[in-house]
């Protein structure tokens, strides 16, 4: 599927498009494994990123009062497997990344798209959090999200502040 400059936008209501990537700790995750928890799926540009490490560890560092809360976190990237094992382990991350290479993935959930950055056009990840509910539908979607205090406002916004 090629690359669409006004990506699909998923909405409060919507089932979470299927996905089974390879993860950060050797194996595969699937959408699947998550249904029945609370989950909050983001998706990242590159590992091993300024900001991309400031949200991995800012969820790292929230992940027991997310958890307390009934949450799971999961991060999403169109790294290589190689790449997001070494990004979590780097920053000691204790929830799993996936490797979405093909981009597969972020065009399902319309992350992937025409991003703008000091005058120049291009596609990539657009950096957007999703949460899920219990049965694996989309209660919260945010596009378009900074990394600086996004998980202190998605705190906020799940009332955990």
């Amino acid at each position: 599927m090629p690359a669409s400059t006004t990506p699909l936008r998923l909405s409060p209501g919507d089932v979470a498009p299927d996905f089974s990537l390879p993860n950060s700790e050797g194996g595969t995750t699937a959408l699947s494994d998550l249904r029945g928890h609370k989950t909050v799926l983001y998706f990242y540009p590159q590992a091993d990123t300024p900001a991309c490490t400031q949200q991995a560890c800012d969820f790292r560092d929230n992940l027991a009062s997310l958890g307390a809360a009934g949450y799971a976190v999961v991060g999403i990237s169109p790294d290589p497997a190689s790449a997001v094992v070494k990004f979590a382990a780097e920053q000691e991350l204790n929830f799993p990344l996936l490797a979405d290479e093909g981009h597969h993935v972020a065009q399902l959930y319309g992350t992937w798209g025409e991003k703008k950055n000091y005058g120049r056009t291009y596609e990539g990840l657009i950096r957007s959090t999703f949460v899920l509910d219990e049965e694996g539908r989309i209660a919260i979607a945010q596009y378009n999200v900074r990394a600086k205090g996004h998980v202190a406002k998605l705190r906020r916004d799940l009332g955990l502040a």
